[in-house]
């Protein structure tokens, strides 16, 4: 039988797990919320840390609800749907706040309250689903094994429409599907309202009439912008994506097919920016992108980041020529351990 401690919640690590202390041994509890006592049940041990499972509540948050989803807990899509929406917000700026302290070494830079979603549930316009033998669904949570579900709170009607479809027509084990509101394989951002305003704020910090927009994809950035502007580059390694991009171009939109850290040289070379739009993977920035930004900075970077460690990692890398004007968060996943941030640089 897996030992039952008891332990106070002190803090909520990024990817949604409690942090507390059990005999000075950290100890993460997913489903917590800072500040409550706690029952949980050791299910695993490392060296460093262990883990457990919440077993009750002792001394329950102020902040605790009843998740509306009945697969919450055994799903590994959501981490907070036990806790209060303006809860959730405060939590993920801490984490920003945190990234950027510890990771960053930045002891001044201020991080704005989350940009809300206008839609925390229903707000997910595609979903991909996998199946297995008679089920067809999400897998659980740090696990290969599937969970069996009917439908999903976080996405829209038209997704669950198409996913009930699906579950009548049945998909061959071992074979995955991804269910989107419209129609083909276009690009669109997985929350719209969330998408619209973060494409307002990066528009209000537009800086001259150029961009360079690496990391581009389908150029989400440099399509709604190029009206604007004399000249736009989009840097993307993804052949659909900046084939779809081309498609969608405006007559001063150029793409590159290739790898940032290959081609972000001679792109800055080439089209002397005023602003330089960073939007990289988790993994964040390669030192090479990283040099190349140093060696030709444009007078202002957007840095948007879905990842609070390697956004802090990278930020102290260009500190010796840029400084952070502006860190604003955005809640593109309610629900979610996500967090999505853009920082405003500005060369020294």
């Amino acid at each position: 039988m897996d030992p039952v401690i008891t332990l106070t919640i002190e803090d909520i690590a990024f990817g949604g797990d409690g942090v507390g202390r059990w005999r000075n041994e950290v100890t993460f509890v997913p489903f917590t919320i800072d500040g409550e006592t706690v029952e949980a049940a050791v299910v695993e041990r490392r060296r460093r840390f262990q883990r457990a499972a919440l077993v009750r509540p002792l001394k329950p948050s102020s902040h605790r609800i009843d998740p509306p989803c009945p697969y919450f807990g055994r799903c590994g899509g959501c981490a907070y749907q036990h806790m209060s929406y303006g809860h959730q917000l405060e939590v993920k700026r801490g984490q920003v706040a945190q990234a950027l302290r510890r990771i960053g070494q930045f002891r001044d830079v201020e991080v704005a309250p989350v940009v809300p979603s206008p839609q925390t549930f229903g707000y997910r316009n595609r979903i991909t689903v996998h199946a297995e033998e008679g089920m067809l669904g999400f897998y659980e949570l740090r696990s290969h094994a599937l969970l069996d579900i009917a439908s999903c709170p976080l996405a829209g009607d038209a997704v669950n429409a198409k996913l009930a479809e699906l579950r009548r027509r049945g998909l061959p084990p071992g074979t995955h599907r991804t269910l989107r509101k419209g129609t083909g394989t276009t690009f669109e951002q997985v929350n719209e309202g969330v998408a619209r305003l973060l494409l307002e704020y990066v528009g209000r910090h537009l800086s001259g009439d150029s961009l360079v927009d690496a990391y581009c994809g389908s150029g989400f950035f440099a399509h709604a912008f190029a009206p604007r502007l004399r000249v736009v580059a989009g840097i993307e390694w993804s052949e659909p994506a900046i084939a779809s991009a081309r498609r969608n171009a405006h007559p001063n939109e150029t793409y590159h097919l290739g790898d940032v850290a290959a081609l972000l040289g001679d792109v800055l070379r080439a089209t002397h920016p005023d602003t330089l739009v960073l939007d990289p993977p988790s993994e964040g920035l390669t030192p090479a992108v990283i040099e190349q930004a140093l060696t030709q900075p444009p007078a202002r970077v957007l840095y948007v980041s879905c990842n609070p460690a390697t956004f802090a990692r990278d930020l102290r890398r260009l500190a010796s020529a840029y400084r952070i004007s502006e860190v604003q968060p955005f809640d593109m996943f309610p629900q979610t351990a996500e967090i999505e941030a853009v920082a405003v640089l500005e060369t020294r």
